[in-house]
């Protein structure tokens, strides 16, 4: 399968600002609203069905130096058709 980029952003922003992003994709995921994803002259909408894969990934990258570590979450859907099964997943954060 050959992949496309449409639509892709980085930048260093603090916790707070990546929390407020996060949320208000979370309620437009929960109003089944069509999200819009800008940056700069970058815009895409995407409308995602009622049901998607949903992957949480966490990696640890290192090459001889300082290891990196991300945290990515990725929806998944197959244009048109909407996704069903799949186990649950529990998120939990904690003040440490």
């Amino acid at each position: 399968m050959v992949e496309e980029v449409l639509f892709e952003t980085e930048s260093t922003i603090d916790r707070a600002a990546v929390a407020d992003y996060l949320r208000t994709v979370a309620d437009g995921l929960e109003r089944g609203s069509e999200l819009t994803l800008t940056s700069g002259e970058q815009e895409l909408s995407v409308d995602p069905p009622e049901q998607v894969t949903f992957e949480v990934k966490a990696e640890r990258e290192h090459d001889g130096g300082p290891s990196e570590l991300s945290l990515e979450f990725e929806l998944e859907w197959v244009e048109g058709e909407s996704t069903t099964g799949g186990g649950e997943l529990d998120i939990s954060a904690e003040d440490l």
